[in-house]
Protein backbone atom coordinates (compact mmCIF):
# COMPACT_ATOMS: atom_id res chain seq x y z
CA UNK A 1 0.00 0.00 0.00
CA UNK A 2 1.33 3.43 -1.00
CA UNK A 3 1.85 5.80 1.91
CA UNK A 4 1.52 9.54 1.44
CA UNK A 5 3.61 11.94 3.51
CA UNK A 6 3.30 15.70 3.82
CA UNK A 7 6.23 16.44 1.49
CA UNK A 8 4.87 14.38 -1.41
CA UNK A 9 1.37 15.76 -0.80
CA UNK A 10 2.65 19.35 -0.96
CA UNK A 11 4.68 18.65 -4.12
CA UNK A 12 1.68 17.04 -5.86
CA UNK A 13 -0.56 19.92 -4.74
CA UNK A 14 1.96 22.49 -6.05
CA UNK A 15 2.07 20.83 -9.50
CA UNK A 16 -1.73 20.58 -9.55
CA UNK A 17 -2.02 24.31 -8.88
CA UNK A 18 0.66 25.12 -11.45
CA UNK A 19 -1.24 23.10 -14.06
CA UNK A 20 -4.52 24.87 -13.21
CA UNK A 21 -2.91 28.33 -13.51
CA UNK A 22 -1.49 27.41 -16.94
CA UNK A 23 -4.79 25.84 -17.99
CA UNK A 24 -6.62 28.94 -16.80
CA UNK A 25 -4.54 31.08 -19.17
CA UNK A 26 -5.56 28.82 -22.05
CA UNK A 27 -9.25 28.81 -21.10
CA UNK A 28 -9.33 32.59 -20.76
CA UNK A 29 -7.95 32.89 -24.31
CA UNK A 30 -9.95 30.18 -26.08
CA UNK A 31 -13.29 29.82 -24.30
CA UNK A 32 -16.27 32.11 -23.72
CA UNK A 33 -16.46 31.35 -19.98
CA UNK A 34 -13.29 32.56 -18.28
CA UNK A 35 -11.46 30.51 -15.66
CA UNK A 36 -10.07 33.59 -13.93
CA UNK A 37 -12.20 35.09 -11.16
CA UNK A 38 -13.57 38.54 -11.97
CA UNK A 39 -12.10 39.75 -8.65
CA UNK A 40 -8.63 39.00 -9.99
CA UNK A 41 -9.19 41.42 -12.85
CA UNK A 42 -10.19 44.03 -10.27
CA UNK A 43 -7.03 43.29 -8.22
CA UNK A 44 -4.86 43.52 -11.33
CA UNK A 45 -6.36 46.85 -12.41
CA UNK A 46 -5.92 48.25 -8.89
CA UNK A 47 -2.30 47.02 -8.81
CA UNK A 48 -1.62 48.71 -12.17
CA UNK A 49 -2.96 51.96 -10.75
CA UNK A 50 -0.68 51.63 -7.70
CA UNK A 51 2.30 50.94 -10.01
CA UNK A 52 1.43 54.17 -11.84
CA UNK A 53 1.40 56.09 -8.54
CA UNK A 54 -2.38 56.39 -8.41
CA UNK A 55 -5.03 55.25 -5.94
CA UNK A 56 -6.26 51.63 -6.28
CA UNK A 57 -9.73 52.97 -5.49
CA UNK A 58 -9.89 54.63 -8.90
CA UNK A 59 -10.82 51.11 -10.01
CA UNK A 60 -14.54 50.73 -9.35
CA UNK A 61 -15.53 47.76 -7.16
CA UNK A 62 -12.06 47.48 -5.60
CA UNK A 63 -13.13 47.06 -1.97
CA UNK A 64 -10.08 45.59 -0.30
CA UNK A 65 -7.05 46.77 1.63
CA UNK A 66 -4.41 48.49 -0.54
CA UNK A 67 -2.05 45.74 0.66
CA UNK A 68 -3.64 43.33 -1.85
CA UNK A 69 -2.97 45.78 -4.68
CA UNK A 70 0.61 46.28 -3.45
CA UNK A 71 1.20 42.50 -3.49
CA UNK A 72 0.03 42.32 -7.09
CA UNK A 73 2.10 45.22 -8.47
CA UNK A 74 4.47 42.70 -10.18
CA UNK A 75 1.47 41.71 -12.35
CA UNK A 76 2.33 44.78 -14.42
CA UNK A 77 6.00 43.98 -15.12
CA UNK A 78 6.64 40.26 -14.37
CA UNK A 79 3.52 38.38 -15.49
CA UNK A 80 -0.26 38.92 -15.22
CA UNK A 81 -0.51 35.61 -13.31
CA UNK A 82 1.90 36.71 -10.57
CA UNK A 83 -0.95 37.17 -8.09
CA UNK A 84 -2.29 33.67 -8.79
CA UNK A 85 1.09 32.23 -7.82
CA UNK A 86 1.06 34.29 -4.60
CA UNK A 87 -2.45 33.13 -3.72
CA UNK A 88 -1.66 29.49 -4.60
CA UNK A 89 1.54 29.60 -2.52
CA UNK A 90 -0.60 30.86 0.39
CA UNK A 91 -2.96 27.96 -0.29
CA UNK A 92 -0.03 25.51 0.10
CA UNK A 93 1.11 27.37 3.23
CA UNK A 94 -2.35 26.76 4.73
CA UNK A 95 -1.79 23.01 4.28
CA UNK A 96 1.63 23.24 5.94
CA UNK A 97 0.23 25.23 8.89
CA UNK A 98 -2.66 22.77 9.37
CA UNK A 99 -0.10 19.99 9.72
CA UNK A 100 2.03 22.05 12.16
CA UNK A 101 -0.98 22.85 14.38
CA UNK A 102 -2.17 19.24 14.52
CA UNK A 103 1.33 17.86 15.23
CA UNK A 104 1.67 20.34 18.08
CA UNK A 105 -1.45 18.76 19.59
CA UNK A 106 0.06 15.27 19.27
CA UNK A 107 -2.22 14.08 16.46
CA UNK A 108 -0.80 10.92 14.78
CA UNK A 109 1.02 11.58 11.49
CA UNK A 110 -1.38 9.55 9.35
CA UNK A 111 -4.37 11.45 10.72
CA UNK A 112 -2.51 14.75 10.19
CA UNK A 113 -1.94 13.86 6.54
CA UNK A 114 -5.58 12.93 5.97
CA UNK A 115 -6.68 16.20 7.56
CA UNK A 116 -4.29 18.21 5.36
CA UNK A 117 -5.73 16.39 2.31
CA UNK A 118 -9.17 17.76 3.17
CA UNK A 119 -7.76 21.22 2.40
CA UNK A 120 -5.17 20.62 -0.32
CA UNK A 121 -7.23 18.18 -2.43
CA UNK A 122 -10.58 19.94 -2.01
CA UNK A 123 -11.69 21.03 -5.52
CA UNK A 124 -13.24 24.17 -4.09
CA UNK A 125 -10.09 25.29 -2.29
CA UNK A 126 -7.51 24.50 -4.98
CA UNK A 127 -9.53 26.44 -7.57
CA UNK A 128 -9.91 29.49 -5.30
CA UNK A 129 -6.24 30.50 -5.44
CA UNK A 130 -5.63 29.43 -9.05
CA UNK A 131 -8.61 31.50 -10.22
CA UNK A 132 -7.12 34.54 -8.49
CA UNK A 133 -9.02 34.92 -5.22
CA UNK A 134 -7.08 36.40 -2.27
CA UNK A 135 -8.81 34.40 0.51
CA UNK A 136 -5.93 31.86 0.95
CA UNK A 137 -3.75 34.72 2.28
CA UNK A 138 -6.35 35.50 4.95
CA UNK A 139 -6.69 31.80 5.82
CA UNK A 140 -2.90 31.43 6.17
CA UNK A 141 -2.68 34.42 8.53
CA UNK A 142 -5.52 33.10 10.72
CA UNK A 143 -3.84 29.71 11.03
CA UNK A 144 -0.53 31.42 11.84
CA UNK A 145 -2.29 33.34 14.63
CA UNK A 146 -3.61 30.03 16.05
CA UNK A 147 -0.07 28.59 15.92
CA UNK A 148 1.36 31.68 17.67
CA UNK A 149 -1.24 31.41 20.44
CA UNK A 150 -0.47 27.73 20.96
CA UNK A 151 3.26 28.52 21.24
CA UNK A 152 2.64 31.40 23.66
CA UNK A 153 3.89 34.03 21.19
CA UNK A 154 1.23 36.58 22.08
CA UNK A 155 2.97 39.66 20.63
CA UNK A 156 3.23 37.98 17.23
CA UNK A 157 -0.37 36.77 17.44
CA UNK A 158 -1.58 40.29 18.27
CA UNK A 159 0.47 41.83 15.44
CA UNK A 160 -0.93 39.45 12.83
CA UNK A 161 -4.45 39.70 14.25
CA UNK A 162 -4.45 43.48 13.79
CA UNK A 163 -3.17 42.98 10.24
CA UNK A 164 -5.75 40.35 9.25
CA UNK A 165 -8.69 42.38 10.60
CA UNK A 166 -7.41 45.32 8.54
CA UNK A 167 -7.24 43.13 5.42
CA UNK A 168 -10.59 41.40 5.96
CA UNK A 169 -12.99 42.68 8.61
CA UNK A 170 -14.70 39.33 9.41
CA UNK A 171 -11.93 37.91 11.72
CA UNK A 172 -13.08 40.47 14.31
CA UNK A 173 -15.49 37.71 15.43
CA UNK A 174 -12.48 35.82 16.88
CA UNK A 175 -11.61 38.65 19.29
CA UNK A 176 -13.79 37.41 22.17
CA UNK A 177 -12.63 33.75 22.15
CA UNK A 178 -9.00 34.92 21.97
CA UNK A 179 -9.55 37.20 24.97
CA UNK A 180 -11.27 34.36 26.83
CA UNK A 181 -8.43 31.95 26.17
CA UNK A 182 -5.73 34.37 27.39
CA UNK A 183 -6.44 33.19 30.92
CA UNK A 184 -3.81 33.41 33.71
CA UNK A 185 -4.62 29.75 34.42
CA UNK A 186 -2.96 28.85 31.10
CA UNK A 187 -0.36 31.56 30.62
CA UNK A 188 2.34 32.01 33.25
CA UNK A 189 5.22 34.47 33.09
CA UNK A 190 8.27 33.04 31.31
CA UNK A 191 6.62 29.69 30.58
CA UNK A 192 5.19 28.28 27.36
CA UNK A 193 1.54 27.24 27.78
CA UNK A 194 0.99 23.49 28.15
CA UNK A 195 -1.19 21.93 25.46
CA UNK A 196 -3.77 19.19 25.90
CA UNK A 197 -2.57 16.22 23.84
CA UNK A 198 -4.85 14.55 21.29
CA UNK A 199 -4.42 11.19 23.02
CA UNK A 200 -5.98 12.57 26.23
CA UNK A 201 -9.33 13.37 24.63
CA UNK A 202 -12.20 13.45 27.09
CA UNK A 203 -15.17 11.13 27.24
CA UNK A 204 -18.60 12.42 26.23
CA UNK A 205 -19.66 12.90 29.86
CA UNK A 206 -16.49 14.85 30.71
CA UNK A 207 -16.94 16.90 27.57
CA UNK A 208 -20.52 17.87 28.50
CA UNK A 209 -19.39 18.71 32.04
CA UNK A 210 -16.61 21.00 30.79
CA UNK A 211 -18.93 22.80 28.39
CA UNK A 212 -21.56 23.34 31.07
CA UNK A 213 -18.90 24.66 33.45
CA UNK A 214 -17.87 27.29 30.91
CA UNK A 215 -21.50 28.36 30.48
CA UNK A 216 -22.02 28.50 34.25
CA UNK A 217 -22.98 32.03 35.45
CA UNK A 218 -20.27 31.86 38.15
CA UNK A 219 -17.65 31.11 35.51
CA UNK A 220 -18.82 34.03 33.37
CA UNK A 221 -18.86 36.27 36.47
CA UNK A 222 -15.29 35.24 37.34
CA UNK A 223 -14.23 36.04 33.80
CA UNK A 224 -15.78 39.52 33.96
CA UNK A 225 -14.12 40.29 37.32
CA UNK A 226 -10.69 39.12 36.10
CA UNK A 227 -11.04 40.45 32.55
CA UNK A 228 -8.29 43.05 32.67
CA UNK A 229 -5.13 40.94 32.87
CA UNK A 230 -1.94 42.37 31.40
CA UNK A 231 -1.85 39.73 28.62
CA UNK A 232 -5.36 40.60 27.49
CA UNK A 233 -4.61 44.33 27.65
CA UNK A 234 -1.34 43.82 25.76
CA UNK A 235 -3.03 41.75 23.06
CA UNK A 236 -5.75 44.39 22.64
CA UNK A 237 -3.28 47.28 22.53
CA UNK A 238 -0.91 45.67 20.01
CA UNK A 239 -3.61 44.34 17.68
CA UNK A 240 -5.55 47.62 17.95
CA UNK A 241 -2.40 49.67 17.30
CA UNK A 242 -1.58 47.58 14.23
CA UNK A 243 -5.11 47.94 12.86
CA UNK A 244 -5.30 51.69 13.45
CA UNK A 245 -1.75 52.28 12.21
CA UNK A 246 -2.48 50.64 8.86
CA UNK A 247 -5.86 52.34 8.67
CA UNK A 248 -4.26 55.73 9.43
CA UNK A 249 -1.49 55.30 6.85
CA UNK A 250 -3.87 54.35 4.07
CA UNK A 251 -6.37 57.03 5.06
CA UNK A 252 -3.52 59.55 4.74
CA UNK A 253 -2.62 58.15 1.31
CA UNK A 254 -6.08 57.55 -0.17
CA UNK A 255 -8.55 59.48 2.01
CA UNK A 256 -12.22 58.68 2.40
CA UNK A 257 -12.23 56.45 -0.69
CA UNK A 258 -10.11 53.94 1.23
CA UNK A 259 -12.13 54.18 4.44
CA UNK A 260 -15.44 53.70 2.68
CA UNK A 261 -14.47 51.00 0.18
CA UNK A 262 -12.17 48.88 2.37
CA UNK A 263 -13.96 49.11 5.73
CA UNK A 264 -17.28 50.94 5.99
CA UNK A 265 -18.72 49.32 2.87
CA UNK A 266 -18.38 45.85 4.40
CA UNK A 267 -20.08 46.92 7.63
CA UNK A 268 -23.12 48.35 5.84
CA UNK A 269 -23.15 46.17 2.72
CA UNK A 270 -26.58 45.25 1.34
CA UNK A 271 -26.24 43.49 -2.01
CA UNK A 272 -29.37 43.45 -4.23
CA UNK A 273 -27.80 40.87 -6.54
CA UNK A 274 -28.76 37.26 -5.93
CA UNK A 275 -26.61 35.45 -3.39
CA UNK A 276 -26.98 32.57 -0.92
CA UNK A 277 -28.21 34.81 1.93
CA UNK A 278 -31.82 34.50 3.09
CA UNK A 279 -31.98 38.31 3.23
CA UNK A 280 -31.16 38.95 -0.44
CA UNK A 281 -34.77 38.91 -1.70
CA UNK A 282 -35.95 41.44 0.88
CA UNK A 283 -32.94 43.65 0.11
CA UNK A 284 -33.65 43.31 -3.62
CA UNK A 285 -37.30 44.38 -3.20
CA UNK A 286 -36.42 47.36 -0.98
CA UNK A 287 -33.07 48.39 -2.43
CA UNK A 288 -34.34 51.86 -3.38
CA UNK A 289 -35.23 52.52 0.27
CA UNK A 290 -32.89 52.44 3.24
CA UNK A 291 -33.53 49.58 5.68
CA UNK A 292 -35.28 50.64 8.89
CA UNK A 293 -33.62 50.19 12.29
CA UNK A 294 -36.01 47.30 13.01
CA UNK A 295 -35.01 45.53 9.77
CA UNK A 296 -31.31 45.99 10.58
CA UNK A 297 -31.89 44.61 14.08
CA UNK A 298 -33.81 41.59 12.78
CA UNK A 299 -30.92 40.69 10.46
CA UNK A 300 -28.20 41.39 13.03
CA UNK A 301 -29.71 39.95 16.23
CA UNK A 302 -29.72 36.23 15.26
CA UNK A 303 -26.10 36.50 14.18
CA UNK A 304 -24.84 38.15 17.38
CA UNK A 305 -26.84 35.80 19.65
CA UNK A 306 -25.52 32.69 17.90
CA UNK A 307 -21.96 34.06 18.07
CA UNK A 308 -22.17 34.73 21.82
CA UNK A 309 -23.60 31.29 22.60
CA UNK A 310 -20.92 29.54 20.54
CA UNK A 311 -18.10 31.60 22.05
CA UNK A 312 -19.07 31.04 25.70
CA UNK A 313 -19.72 27.37 24.96
CA UNK A 314 -16.51 26.48 23.11
CA UNK A 315 -13.95 29.27 23.64
CA UNK A 316 -11.34 27.09 25.37
CA UNK A 317 -11.38 24.70 22.40
CA UNK A 318 -10.65 27.71 20.25
CA UNK A 319 -9.86 25.99 16.91
CA UNK A 320 -13.31 24.41 17.04
CA UNK A 321 -14.80 27.66 18.31
CA UNK A 322 -13.35 29.57 15.33
CA UNK A 323 -14.81 26.97 12.97
CA UNK A 324 -18.38 26.96 14.31
CA UNK A 325 -18.33 30.75 14.64
CA UNK A 326 -17.32 31.14 11.00
CA UNK A 327 -19.93 28.69 9.71
CA UNK A 328 -22.64 30.48 11.70
CA UNK A 329 -21.38 33.93 10.67
CA UNK A 330 -21.46 33.02 6.97
CA UNK A 331 -24.83 31.24 7.19
CA UNK A 332 -26.60 34.17 8.92
CA UNK A 333 -24.85 36.99 7.07
CA UNK A 334 -26.78 39.55 5.00
CA UNK A 335 -24.56 38.70 2.02
CA UNK A 336 -23.20 35.21 1.34
CA UNK A 337 -21.16 34.24 -1.72
CA UNK A 338 -19.31 31.00 -2.50
CA UNK A 339 -15.89 32.48 -1.73
CA UNK A 340 -16.96 32.90 1.91
CA UNK A 341 -17.02 29.11 2.30
CA UNK A 342 -13.23 29.00 2.18
CA UNK A 343 -13.21 30.92 5.49
CA UNK A 344 -14.36 27.80 7.34
CA UNK A 345 -12.88 25.19 4.97
CA UNK A 346 -9.39 26.17 6.21
CA UNK A 347 -10.49 25.49 9.81
CA UNK A 348 -12.28 22.21 9.09
CA UNK A 349 -9.09 20.05 9.07
CA UNK A 350 -8.24 21.34 12.57
CA UNK A 351 -11.36 19.77 14.08
CA UNK A 352 -11.46 16.44 12.20
CA UNK A 353 -9.20 14.52 14.64
CA UNK A 354 -11.70 15.31 17.42
CA UNK A 355 -14.88 14.32 15.60
CA UNK A 356 -16.78 11.09 16.18
CA UNK A 357 -18.62 11.46 12.88
CA UNK A 358 -17.92 8.63 10.45
CA UNK A 359 -17.55 9.45 6.76
CA UNK A 360 -19.61 6.44 5.70
CA UNK A 361 -22.47 7.41 8.01
CA UNK A 362 -23.54 10.86 9.13
CA UNK A 363 -20.47 12.45 7.54
CA UNK A 364 -21.56 11.41 4.04
CA UNK A 365 -25.16 12.47 4.75
CA UNK A 366 -23.99 15.94 5.83
CA UNK A 367 -21.71 16.33 2.78
CA UNK A 368 -24.40 15.23 0.32
CA UNK A 369 -27.09 17.36 1.97
CA UNK A 370 -24.87 20.48 1.93
CA UNK A 371 -23.89 19.92 -1.71
CA UNK A 372 -27.47 19.16 -2.77
CA UNK A 373 -28.80 22.33 -1.10
CA UNK A 374 -26.08 24.39 -2.77
CA UNK A 375 -26.68 22.70 -6.16
CA UNK A 376 -30.42 23.37 -5.85
CA UNK A 377 -29.72 27.06 -5.24
CA UNK A 378 -27.27 27.19 -8.17
CA UNK A 379 -29.90 25.74 -10.50
CA UNK A 380 -32.27 28.63 -9.81
CA UNK A 381 -29.34 31.07 -9.93
CA UNK A 382 -28.46 29.78 -13.40
CA UNK A 383 -32.05 30.19 -14.62
CA UNK A 384 -32.12 33.76 -13.31
CA UNK A 385 -28.70 34.95 -14.45
CA UNK A 386 -28.18 33.08 -17.74
CA UNK A 387 -31.74 32.40 -18.90
CA UNK A 388 -33.32 35.62 -17.64
CA UNK A 389 -36.24 33.83 -15.97
CA UNK A 390 -38.16 35.50 -13.13
CA UNK A 391 -37.36 32.97 -10.40
CA UNK A 392 -36.52 35.34 -7.54
CA UNK A 393 -39.03 33.73 -5.19
CA UNK A 394 -37.81 30.20 -5.94
CA UNK A 395 -34.23 31.39 -5.42
CA UNK A 396 -35.15 32.83 -2.04
CA UNK A 397 -36.81 29.53 -1.01
CA UNK A 398 -33.62 27.74 -2.14
CA UNK A 399 -31.69 30.13 0.14
CA UNK A 400 -33.92 29.14 3.07
CA UNK A 401 -33.26 25.47 2.34
CA UNK A 402 -29.53 26.16 2.16
CA UNK A 403 -29.68 27.87 5.59
CA UNK A 404 -31.55 24.82 6.94
CA UNK A 405 -28.85 22.54 5.50
CA UNK A 406 -26.07 24.65 7.03
CA UNK A 407 -27.84 24.59 10.40
CA UNK A 408 -28.39 20.81 10.24
CA UNK A 409 -24.73 20.18 9.37
CA UNK A 410 -23.48 22.57 12.07
CA UNK A 411 -25.65 20.96 14.76
CA UNK A 412 -24.40 17.49 13.79
CA UNK A 413 -20.77 18.62 13.81
CA UNK A 414 -21.23 20.07 17.30
CA UNK A 415 -22.98 16.94 18.57
CA UNK A 416 -20.27 14.65 17.20
CA UNK A 417 -17.34 16.77 18.39
CA UNK A 418 -15.19 15.74 21.36
CA UNK A 419 -14.68 18.94 23.34
CA UNK A 420 -10.98 19.35 24.11
CA UNK A 421 -9.58 22.60 25.56
CA UNK A 422 -6.34 23.55 23.81
CA UNK A 423 -4.46 24.55 26.98
CA UNK A 424 -3.86 22.77 30.28
CA UNK A 425 -3.95 24.69 33.53
CA UNK A 426 -0.45 25.34 34.81
CA UNK A 427 0.33 23.44 38.03
CA UNK A 428 1.08 26.70 39.88
CA UNK A 429 -2.20 28.31 38.80
CA UNK A 430 -4.17 25.17 39.60
CA UNK A 431 -2.71 24.90 43.12
CA UNK A 432 -3.30 28.61 43.70
CA UNK A 433 -6.91 28.23 42.59
CA UNK A 434 -7.36 25.19 44.87
CA UNK A 435 -6.02 27.10 47.90
CA UNK A 436 -8.28 30.06 47.08
CA UNK A 437 -11.36 27.78 46.90
CA UNK A 438 -10.49 26.23 50.29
Amino acid sequence: MVTVNLKSLLIFSAFLRLFLIIYGEWQDTHMEVRYTDVDYLVFSDAAALVAAGKSPYQRSTYRYSPLIAFLLVPNSFIHPSWGKFIFSASDLLVGFLINAILKLRGVPEKLCTYSVMVWLLNPFTFTIGTRGNCEPIICAIILWIILCLMNGRLVQAAFWYGLVVHMRIYPIIYALPIILVLDPLFFQHGAKPALVNWSSRKSKSQQTSSCKKLMDPCCICNFLTSLFTWRRIMFGLISGAMFFLLTGIFFFLYGWDFLHEALLYHLTRTDPRHNFSIYFYHIYLHYEHELSNLEKLVSFLPQILVQLVLVFRFAQDFSFCFFVQTVAFVAFNKVMTAQYFVWFFCLLPLILPWTNMKLRGKGLVCILLWMAAQGHWLLWGYLLEFKGKNVFLQLWVAGLLFLAANTFVLINIIQQHTYSPVFQQSSYAASKKHVKQR
